[in-house]
């Protein structure tokens, strides 16, 4: 039977548990907050070079930045004013599986023409990021991304904080605009779609003002598609305080170099300690040498000397592990890619060689099988803890994102690390992760190097009561 709008009501009044559906931009609903995807022309590059066209959530790229409070409810209505179908993924939120915008497994993707209700609570403060779910690999590189911003109720006492959105882009410098080419074999075999021109809140260097023994708080979000940040400070010293919005238990004095992969998050709470008439760095570490990823022209004093070190941010409502011996135990296998040495896996339900794998345009396989699978990776009752051994037989690290969850690394002596939801597994590397599985619903289990999802790396666990 054809689902009609008039079914759907009728369905609705019965009582019937349906999910969202977008619906026509002309449709009646009570008011809410737009978010308007929408495309751009930007100034990305320097003035002798055309503006670049990019896609924008608000006319802007990043994005608005969305700052609610913990425990406020997120309501936004996207408007889809692009070319193609697109969603929103609030990504690291711990949110009602509907609202994930995962399309295909919580959601349709949402027509050119059409919109989309995400109405939400934030149960966790911290530094978090909204991005495009459909076909990311190419939205996300479009400029579909930015910052939210969910508020402790009692913050750290700082002077004042910046949010600062790190990416690259693939320019084409003929033309001055994006490299078009979003499925390249090459860029899905190996490292992902490495750009050639770093920004930071769209600025190629941003430039910030600041003051001597001035504390601030600098909330890091890495928007890229597949570049792995590391990042270090100059005329700057302070603390590491938060990962992927989760506070640490206690605050790490920064003192080497912060690496930062797609997707991940970090918060800092810095002192400036460079003279009045000089600059602070935010600095980008390359092979060749460092570069400065944001600027901080010093002018005048905020005090006389630094303050004491900050104490530790509130912790957030996580689910905490267990004892080790109650764990449901998983494996997720890495192979595939360029020098990977897989021969074969399964494609669209049959074994196929590499052959076959790589002329359909796919490279990576999850415990040998390549592509979204029907059948979850695991089942998990509501509650049930889970240790999943993640091995990285490639040539090529991954950045490992859980939806949904926030879980801990176990060390090989049980040490736990940090919450965080993107895991950075190394070439040759064995982590494991462990989580309570407490969000019913279908939640997405992948790598962020979008295109290597994009080309095998995804699977998906099921959470039921």
């Amino acid at each position: 039977m054809t689902l009609t709008r008039r079914r759907l009501l009728a369905g609705m009044a019965a009582g019937a548990a349906l999910p969202a559906l977008p619906r026509t931009l002309g449709a009646a609903a009570a008011a809410m907050p737009v978010l308007r995807t929408e495309e751009l022309s930007a100034r990305l590059l320097p003035p002798e070079y055309p503006e670049t066209r990019l896609w924008s959530y608000a006319g802007r790229s990043p994005g608005p930045e969305l700052r609610l409070a913990q425990g406020a409810r997120l309501r936004r209505r996207l408007e889809n004013r692009l070319p193609a179908a697109t969603t929103v993924h609030w990504h690291g939120i711990r949110i009602d599986n509907a609202m994930d915008g995962v399309p295909g497994l919580t959601q349709d993707a949402v027509p050119p023409g059409a919109s989309f209700d995400y109405d939400f609570a934030l149960p966790d403060a911290g530094t978090y990021w909204y991005h495009a779910h459909e076909k990311s690999y190419e939205q996300v590189a479009r400029g579909l991304y930015g910052a939210l911003i969910v508020e402790e109720p009692d913050p750290p006492e700082v002077d004042r904080e910046e949010v600062l959105v790190l990416d690259d882009w693939r320019i084409d410098p003929a033309t001055g605009q994006l490299a078009a080419n979003f499925e390249m074999p090459h860029d899905r075999s190996h490292a992902g779609r490495i750009g050639n021109y770093i920004t930071t809140n769209g600025a190629q260097t941003l430039e910030l003002a600041a003051r001597r023994h001035e504390r601030l708080r600098l909330r890091l979000v890495n928007a890229s598609n597949a570049r792995i940040f590391r990042l270090g400070l100059m005329g700057l010293e302070g603390w590491l305080m938060a990962l992927d919005g989760m506070p640490l238990e206690t605050p790490a004095p920064l003192t080497a170099t912060l690496t930062l992969a797609p997707a991940q998050r970090a918060d800092l709470i810095v002192d400036v300690i460079a003279e009045p008439g000089g600059e602070a760095f935010l600095v980008r570490q390359e092979r060749d040498g460092g570069y400065a990823q944001a600027v901080f022209a010093v002018a005048g004093q905020a005090g006389a000397a630094r303050r004491d070190a900050p104490g530790a941010l509130p912790p957030n409502p996580v689910t905490a592990l267990k004892a080790p011996g109650t764990a449901r135990r998983l494996t997720l296998h890495m192979e595939g890619g360029a020098m990977g040495g897989m021969q074969g896996a399964m494609l669209n339900g049959r074994a196929a060689d590499m052959r076959e794998i790589a002329g359909a345009n796919q490279f990576w396989a999850f415990n040998g099988m390549v592509g979204m699978p029907d059948a979850p990776l695991a089942e998990l009752d509501r509650g049930e803890e889970v240790r999943v051994a993640i091995r990285n037989d490639t040539a090529f690290p991954h950045a490992m994102h859980v939806h949904g969850h926030h879980f801990r690394e176990i060390g090989a002596d049980g040490a736990r690390g940090p919450w965080r939801d993107t895991l950075l597994v190394d070439r040759g590397e064995t982590r494991e992760i462990g989580f309570v599985a407490d969000n019913p619903g279908d939640w997405l289990f992948h790598c962020h190097m979008l295109a290597h999802a994009a080309s095998g790396m995804m699977t998906w666990f099921r959470v039921t009561g």
